[in-house]
């Protein structure tokens, strides 16, 4: 028998490749972070099967360029 723990990894991961799949992008390390991140988020609001999850994520992240994250630089700040 399977921990929950590990089944809600499992949820979260089928969730965030079926993003990729969605938008026929190739896995890419910054994107999985930030869909990852949104994924744990939307499970915690009660979204509790990947499909669901992975509607989310296809909603709010409309293609790679959504899910960088612009960072401020130094010069920017300074």
């Amino acid at each position: 028998m399977q921990r929950s723990g590990e089944l809600d990894f499992r949820t979260m991961s089928k969730a965030v490749r079926a993003w990729f799949l969605y938008y026929e992008e190739s896995p890419d390390e910054r994107a999985s972070n930030v869909l990852s991140s949104a994924a744990i988020e939307f499970y915690n609001d009660g979204y509790r099967n990947a499909e669901d999850i992975a509607a989310m994520l296809i909603g709010t992240y409309v293609g790679l360029y959504s899910t960088r994250v612009n960072a401020p630089t130094s010069l920017a700040i300074h």
